[in-house]
């Protein structure tokens, strides 16, 4: 006895994309963008009753609208883009480094302690060379420090990271408290251990040096033997083991890197264009970078676009909210991150499609066997066959012999 079991199918299902076309990607990617202008417009209208189209004059005004504003949006990129940089290689090698904010932190401080010291000492070039090389090492030291316990016993590296970060704000935080006990949690700026000015102004050394570094770290990853290896370790460890590769010394040569870009992140922050330091002076960028790296998919030349996205958004929404004389920056915070999601969320579709159900389609049915016995059924089981065999048929042999005892017995 049978009973159909229906099986239902679920009501969508994601299927991952496969032999899809190359610019396919890239134009969901523009629509999305585009869509979020579209909401960042909708909802400030709603929020302030601001006319969609001064709302975008605004942002390309507070972006664009002076010379000054535009060195200053250039400025921030290109801070921004090193923070990227640095992060972006521990990134492809699945290292998941959040500690950039720690590791500028620490750098810049280091600047700042050899400039307090040694400030109107020596001279000032040589002060600018060891107070490069302090950063450079401020930011190498944070770094290893969570690729040594990674690669000796296998720690988490995002919380060691992450905590690193709040380790080095308490560091800087008792500095200051030291050093500036009249409670202004910032070093006053400093008249030693300035970088030179290009052009009059002391934001085109930061600019030169982001597009620099990213052309060295454009070729590091894609045409050395080490971005060879950071590939490899990232995609498969038991696979770099196989071939030869020292897993241990890639991570730990890796995240040296990465602090070395911190390190120089720091020293231009201090040297080049706050010339002090704070807890604040990281800004937070630490966090975003992790965005523009992973939304330009760890290729530093897309990094620039993404890390101009990020800051004209960031300028335009600040400039919008001070046309509408808001003071604070909650709403244009909310509004950028909401656009944010709505970018990092085409990814998934760019990866994947949703197939519904269609209600044409029949449920599938699968035959299932029941004993009647099993169940308590009253039927009669089937009675053994008794019909007896049939007797089997002789062989030649059988017939040789048997004629042969008949001929005996006449």
């Amino acid at each position: 006895m049978t009973e159909q079991k229906k099986i239902r199918e679920p009501l969508f299902r994601l299927v991952k994309r496969t032999n899809q076309s190359a610019w396919l990607p890239w134009v969901v990617r523009i629509v999305t963008v585009l869509s979020s202008f579209v909401l960042i417009g909708i909802l400030t209208w709603i929020a302030y009753g601001v006319n969609p189209l001064n709302v975008y004059g605004y942002m390309l005004t507070g972006a664009f609208g002076t010379k000054f504003k535009i060195m200053r949006l250039l400025r921030d990129l290109a801070i921004l883009l090193l923070f990227a940089l640095a992060v972006t290689p521990a990134f492809k090698m699945k290292f998941w480094n959040i500690g950039a904010e720690g590791q500028v932190l620490m750098g810049a401080f280091c600047c700042m302690v050899c400039i307090f010291y040694l400030g109107g000492k020596i001279p000032n070039g040589l002060l600018l060379l060891v107070s490069l090389i302090a950063a450079l090492l401020g930011g190498a030291i944070w770094a290893v420090i969570p690729a040594l316990f990674k690669a000796k016993w296998n720690t988490n590296e995002t919380l060691f990271t992450l905590m690193m970060n709040y380790v080095a704000i308490q560091i800087i935080l008792y500095a200051i408290k030291i050093w500036a006990p009249s409670g202004t949690g910032i070093l006053t700026p400093s008249d030693f251990g300035h970088l030179p000015k290009i052009g009059g102004d002391n934001f085109w050394f930061s600019i030169i040096v982001a597009l620099v570094m990213t052309a060295l770290m454009f070729t590091y990853l894609r045409y050395t033997k080490h971005g060879y290896e950071i590939t490899v370790v990232g995609e498969s460890e038991n696979t770099a083991r196989y071939i030869g590769i020292n897993v241990k010394k890639v991570i730990i040569r890796t995240l040296i890197v990465s602090g070395i870009i911190c390190g120089i992140t720091g020293f231009l922050l201090v040297a080049g264009i706050n010339h002090t330091v704070s807890s604040t002076t990281a800004g937070g960028r630490g966090f975003t970078a992790i965005l523009v790296s992973w939304l330009a998919k760890f290729n530093p030349i897309g990094m620039i676009f993404t890390s101009l996205l990020v800051v004209f958004l960031s300028k335009g929404m600040d400039e919008v909210m001070t046309m509408n004389g808001v003071t604070n920056s909650f709403f244009s915070q909310v509004v950028t991150g909401v656009a944010f999601l709505m970018i990092i969320g085409c990814e998934f579709f760019i990866n994947y499609k949703i197939i519904f159900r269609s209600r044409s389609e029949k449920s599938a049915v699968a035959p299932v066997q029941e004993a009647g016995a099993a169940e308590g059924s009253d039927e009669t089981p089937a009675l053994a066959d008794t019909t007896p065999p049939e007797e089997a048929p002789q062989t030649p042999a059988e017939d040789v012999a048997a004629s042969d005892d008949a001929a005996k017995e006449e």
